[in-house]
């Protein structure tokens, strides 16, 4: 009996050592499949804008695409090849390790590959299901919630900048630009899937992507939505991903018509009438049909007046877009509003991008640029002004069923963290992300004597936050420095000469 144990451990050992071997092997063609290749063969999201035109662009992307498909199918090879090598040595080590634990006098779990997949798959879902996926998750304050990033083929819009990040930037990561790739090709193949289209189909290629957001939650994993281009005008293709820290699985494939989701636009209005005439020049410009002033009389209160604007309102369930009269908003802005509401399962809380003062920005040039030059997203011309809940896209029925703003709360401001608040505790999902066709126009923010002590440092803080960024401040706030050394610069120069 000895001898026959002696004899298993032995051959057990000898197939260990195999193991280990192979996967020395395995390593190194993975190293060198895997080798980032140079700079002019990394894979990069594409660029539309390309100085090649619009038909180099294409053939640009369709070789970009057969290399790449190319590159994954010569891998996927391999790994099978590897994958069956590797099932083998462990199927011989199992089958050693059950004769050493039958003659020991021990019964293994000898659980067919087919349960343990089944477990592995139950687990993956049971993760989408604990996600904010299907349904929100009752959270006890606003920052508490975990914010969409938004991005395109060539753009990432984000919200955790810090001082060396950008509001948008292209993925400078490898890891993070391969990762948006894949969700993106993971759609793609889902949308050219000849089982789940006619035969007739036209394929689905990048160029149809709209845009994207994605969030992760660490404990679960990260949720991708992609929208694309549908069939006709005002329809969309709509592609729900999870990765639950293992591969890519599709939640959901949605096919969205939006030719008759109307938008009821809210603004309320104190004086400002230089404002409202420009607001109504893009009101225009987003070609909307027709509008309503509802006169109130009494104390201004925001709350109130979105309050009644909505309530106004007699035809079917509508969607509602509450703004104010200092925002500019895109036409593809109101598609993405469209895209992240339903009624009775999300509303949508987009962070806009909240310009600088243009006359600092611009404070070099002859002359401020017209407004549509100074929409640009950049570090030096604003922010995305996560901390303000305003501006926000819910169906009517949601807000009726919410209990619609605090009617208590007078003047500018508090009403909209309440209602936000209001959404958070409710079982609704809340989609809060950068959205890049949305913008806060800069205005003079005034911090009156009435104020006490506390609340006008407050407005002196906020007022300086819209002001500038961090390093334009600086620069007004040591200018009398830079000017002493510039005049000294001068001075030396002048005398050398002399």
């Amino acid at each position: 009996m000895m001898m026959v144990r002696r004899g298993l451990l032995a051959w057990i050992s000898r197939v260990v050592v195999l193991l280990v071997l192979l996967c020395c092997a395995i390593s190194v063609l993975y190293m060198l499949a895997c080798t980032p290749k140079g700079d002019d063969e990394q894979l990069a999201l594409p660029r539309a804008n390309s100085p090649t035109g619009k038909e180099g662009y294409q053939a640009i992307l369709q070789e970009w695409e057969e290399q790449h498909r190319n590159y994954v199918s010569s891998l996927k090879r391999q790994i099978a090849q590897l994958k069956e090598e590797l099932q083998e040595r462990s199927e011989q080590l199992r089958n050693g390790q059950y004769q050493a634990s039958d003659a020991a006098g021990l019964g293994p779990d000898r659980s067919p590959p087919e349960k343990t997949q089944a477990d592995l798959l139950a687990f993956l879902h049971s993760q989408v299901d604990k996600a904010e996926v299907h349904a929100g998750v009752k959270l006890a304050t606003e920052y508490a919630a975990v914010p969409f990033d938004s991005f395109t083929l060539q753009k990432v819009y984000q919200l955790e900048t810090g001082l060396t990040r950008h509001p948008e930037e292209k993925p400078v990561r490898k890891d993070k630009r391969d990762e948006l790739v894949e969700a993106i090709e993971s759609a793609l193949e889902t949308l050219n899937n000849p089982a789940e289209n006619s035969p007739n189909h036209r394929p689905y290629t990048a160029s149809d992507f709209i845009e994207g957001i994605y969030r992760t939650e660490r404990d679960k994993g990260t949720l991708y939505e992609l929208t694309f281009k549908g069939d006709h005008k005002h329809e969309f293709k709509r592609l729900v991903l999870f990765r639950p820290f293992g591969p890519i699985i599709k939640v959901k494939k949605e096919k969205l018509n939006m030719a008759n989701t109307l938008i009821n636009v809210i603004v309320p209005l104190a004086k400002r009438v230089d404002k409202f005439w420009q607001f109504m020049q893009n009101f225009r410009a987003a070609n909307f049909r027709n509008f309503t002033f509802i006169q109130l009389n009494g104390e201004f209160s925001r709350g109130k007046g979105l309050d009644v604007g909505a309530r106004f309102w007699k035809g079917n369930n509508v969607l509602l877009f509450f703004c104010d009269v200092d925002i500019y908003f895109t036409s593809e802005f109101l598609n993405t509003c469209r895209l992240n509401t339903q009624p009775g399962k999300k509303v949508f809380y987009p962070v806009l991008f909240s310009q600088y003062n243009p006359g600092i920005i611009y404070g070099h040039h002859d002359a401020v640029p017209p407004l549509e030059q100074q929409l640009v997203i950049k570090k030096e011309t604003g922010f995305w002004r996560d901390f303000g809940f305003g501006m926000t896209c819910q169906y009517r029925s949601d807000f009726i069923n919410i209990g619609g703003f605090d009617l208590d709360i007078k003047g500018w401001g508090g009403e909209d963290v309440h209602l936000y608040r209001k959404y958070l505790h409710s079982n609704l999902i809340v989609v809060r992300t950068p959205v890049r066709g949305l913008f806060h126009l800069w205005h003079e923010k005034r911090c009156v004597d009435e104020l006490s002590p506390e609340q006008y440092k407050m407005c002196m803080q906020s007022k300086a936050m819209n002001e500038a960024s961090h390093g334009q401040l600086g620069m007004l706030v040591f200018r009398h420095e830079i000017e002493a050394h510039l005049r000294k610069q001068k001075q030396k120069t002048s005398s050398k000469k002399t």
